[in-house]
Order: structure tokens, then sequence, then C-alpha cells
């Protein structure tokens, strides 16, 4: 490699951003150089100590200033609401640091938050920086996926792809969040006063869709239905018996007037395996040539969002100021040697 390592600091040491910046501390062309996390027990410590792992030399604060200075960009895994995240957003790019968001929202956040997309457009060129939000869905399965395979039609008329895969692996919180558990009038309940939300990025992942390939969806529908099991299920101190709620079965329609051009399904449940349901990714483009593709089991969620967050590393630091997407964007990578940074 002829050029500099790019200076990023993670932000946020959940889960995901541990994966994170396990993943950086092994990029050839990535100088991890902080972590900043609100938990007072990380800080000041060694993100070695963090993550488990020897001393590596980065430092975790809990004052994103002690480490902002000299950094290139800040990979942040805080929320997945724009809104909430905002605050933070706007401190990173008005310290003069590109950002890689997996906040749901931040993927295409014009979708639901236009004022807020805007502010962040405006800030992040006053100060010459840009920033995005990735992930592996949305951000990629669900809609960058589609779009590329589209490199070749001549026509697309419509296009339905489903996304279904095992909650099993996942904590309480976002089994919460999918009603698994609860019985069928808890889980309508639960839709009804918003603790019960599904998939978190539909609309933004049909605005992408859809400004990729000027199919002018103007309006966007969504429906969540519980997925009711008929056998007996355990995940961990979890059981879940038969009548009660495995999962939230997610749809999203894109609509172009009266048409439906963008249909999207993402039905998540515990052992899918336990009806004879199997895992994996499924997208049609109805068109000239039509196309169908599947994967099995589906792209490992976690996994693939800390790979898309770090491989576009080098994307957003080479980017023109301002918010971008992932189509805007050169296509993400995975980060193998030297090459793979000269293209950004």
């Amino acid at each position: 490699m002829n050029q500099r390592r790019i200076r990023v600091v993670q932000w946020g040491l959940g889960a995901m951003g541990r994966s994170m910046a396990q993943l950086m501390l092994d990029k050839e062309g990535i100088e991890l150089v902080g972590a900043v996390d609100a938990l007072p027990e990380y800080d000041g410590k060694d993100l070695g100590d963090v993550l488990g792992t020897a001393p590596v030399g980065v430092p975790v604060t809990a004052d994103p200033d002690q480490v902002l200075p000299g950094a290139d960009v800040v990979v942040i895994a805080t929320t997945s609401w724009v809104e909430k995240q905002l605050p933070d957003l706007l401190r990173i790019l008005s310290a003069g640091v590109n950002v890689v968001s997996i906040a749901e929202e931040m993927a295409a956040p014009e979708a639901q938050h236009p004022e807020v997309a805007a502010r962040l457009d405006a800030v992040a060129k006053e100060h010459g920086v840009s920033l995005v939000g990735v992930g592996v869905n949305p951000g990629f399965v669900l809609d960058l996926l589609i779009a590329t395979l589209t490199a070749g039609s001549q026509q697309v008329t419509r296009i339905e792809a489903s996304r279904v895969n095992d909650l099993s692996p996942y904590g309480q919180t976002v089994l919460s969040t999918q009603g698994v558990g609860t019985t069928p009038e808890q889980f309508a309940a639960g839709v009804a006063d918003g603790s019960i939300v599904g998939h978190v990025g539909f609309p933004e992942s049909v605005r992408l869709i859809s400004d990729a390939l000027g199919l002018g969806v103007d309006r966007v529908e969504q429906k969540v239905e519980p997925i009711i099991s008929k056998v007996r299920r355990e995940v961990r101190d979890l059981v879940v018996e038969p009548g009660q709620v495995a999962g939230c079965n997610h749809t999203a329609i894109g609509y172009r007037g009266e048409d439906e051009v963008v249909v999207l399904h993402h039905p998540q449940q515990v052992h899918p395996e336990a009806e004879g349901q199997s895992t994996g990714d499924y997208i049609t483009i109805f068109g000239v040539p039509e196309i169908h593709l599947s994967t099995g089991p589906e792209i490992a969620g976690g996994i693939a969002t800390a790979g898309m967050a770090v491989n576009t590393v080098p994307r957003i630091f080479a980017a023109t100021p301002g918010l971008k997407r992932v189509i805007d964007l050169p296509v993400p990578t995975a980060l193998m040697g030297g090459s793979a940074y000269e293209r950004r």
C-alpha cells in the first residue's frame, strides 16, 4: 500500500460495535485510533480489555473530544433511530470527521425524516465531510443487492424480495421488538403502542430501490403480522408454546400510483426449522430479463453488517462532502489487500 492508513474511531461498543472494532484491527489499510462508549466501566480501558483480548493500544473513552481530533472516519453503532443518533452525528460532522452509521433509518433518512436528512447534508458540506448509513438490511440484501442485480436489465416492471431468518441468536431486546413469546392479543397491543416494531428499515429500502432505478414510488404501505407457532420452541430462558407468537411477518409495498412496483417481505422467527421453514434471501426482478436469485441460509446478519460498515470506510473517506446513500457510492467490497483500498 502506498497511501496512509485511514484513521478510524469506533463509537459504541455493544455487540455490533465490538465486532466492527475487532474486524478493523485486522485490516491493513485501517488504523483504529480510539473507541467511544458511555459505559463508565469502559472509560479509560484499553480496547483489548473490552474485546477480551490482549491490549491493542487503543484507548476507550466516554468523551468523544479525546479521540475525534485527527480521526478520518467514525463508525457509529448506538441505535436504530436517526433522531436519537442525530446529536452524536452532528458532533462528529462538526469536528470535521466522516461517518459510517449502522442505524437502520440512516440508510435513507430522507424516507421518513427529510428535514433531518437536509440538516445532516448541510452540516456535512459545511465541514467538508460525508456520512452514510449501511448494514445488511437495510443497506445491502433487500436494496443495494437488488439494484446491482438490475445492471444488465433492459426493463424492470416489478421487484419482489424476501429475507427469511432465524431470530434465535439475537438477544432479548430484539426478541421483544418482534413479539416473541407473546399471545396474539399481546402482539396486537404491542404493535399498536409501538413496543413491537417488526423490521426497522423498510421505507428506507424501498426508497433506495426506487431512487436507484427511477421507479417513482410515491407511497409505502406496511403490514406487521404475528407468526403463530404450532410447536413448542425454546430460546435460552424463553419458551414459546403452541399458540404463542414465534416471530413477526413484516411486509412493505411500494406503490407508483395504484401499481405495486416493490414488494418486500421479512418473516423473522425463532427456530423456523421447527416447522420446516428454511432460512434464506430470495429476490425476483420482473422485467427483461427476468432474474431470480436465492441464498440459503440467509446472509448472516451480524457478520454482514459489521463487514458492510468496515468495508464502506474507504468509500466514505473518499466521497465528496454531504449525506450519501449506499447507492451513491462505489459498491463496497471485502478489504483483503492494498488494491481494495486504492479503489476508494
